[in-house]
């Protein structure tokens, strides 16, 4: 069971700031509904939280203040991509290195369903909400290049 205790500082950092990291790239994927999308987020977390017990890991991340560094978003200019893919890929490192199997599938679910709740949280194209997709093409994208960071594949 591996829980914060195992982890310095930076380690830590990587796995707190890793979901919102991919919930930022999918935001940025599409214009407008930031404020449903970051609802959509935050109840994500109050879900997990409700799971208390289930990863004494993925408890205590979910428990942190999620924030994300604003240096490191400055990484890649206006650009997430870059700087979300390092973050991820650094946080996969750490979990597979340090955690169980077990644990690391739990977090990597978890982040993977964190930017699922972003893209799912407005409805692309159509007229006033009428109409248009749950996911559009690029947040589509933005999901597989994030399940592809995280090893998983399109079935979760």
């Amino acid at each position: 069971m591996t829980t914060k205790a195992d982890l310095n500082a930076e380690e830590w950092t990587t796995l707190v700031e890793a979901p919102l990291m991919a919930a930022l790239r999918v935001v940025a994927a599409e214009r407008g509904g930031a404020i449903r999308e970051s609802l959509a987020i935050g109840r994500t977390y109050a879900e997990a939280r409700r799971h208390h017990g289930d990863s004494s890991l993925l408890d205590e991340i979910v428990a942190s203040p999620p924030g994300i560094d604003a240096n490191r978003l400055r990484e890649g200019g206006a650009d997430i991509k870059g700087p979300a893919r390092t973050r991820l890929a650094e946080a996969v490192a750490i979990v597979d290195g340090r955690a169980t199997a077990e644990e690391a599938e739990e977090y990597k679910q978890f982040i993977l369903s964190v930017a699922e709740a972003a893209a799912s949280a407005n409805r692309e194209g159509g007229f006033i909400g009428i109409g248009g997709k749950p996911i559009s093409a690029n947040e589509r994208a933005a999901l597989d290049e994030i399940r592809k960071t995280l090893a998983l594949n399109a079935d979760g």
